[in-house]
């Protein structure tokens, strides 16, 4: 499987294992099991720590 680098949608900074991040997004309308790194990168915008509280 392809290997999913995450990066803030701001500053495009890469995303450590451990690191706070926040995620925008809208709330799913459909239940299920999901890999939640692949949902929330696709489904959501990554913003680190840093650009979060600019």
């Amino acid at each position: 499987m392809f290997k999913i680098t995450p990066q803030c949608s701001v500053c495009k900074k890469e995303i450590q294992a451990n690191e706070e991040i926040f995620v925008k997004m809208r709330y799913p309308e459909s239940k299920g099991m999901t890999e939640i790194k692949a949902f929330l990168q696709y489904q959501g915008k990554i913003i680190c720590n840093e650009c979060n509280e600019k």
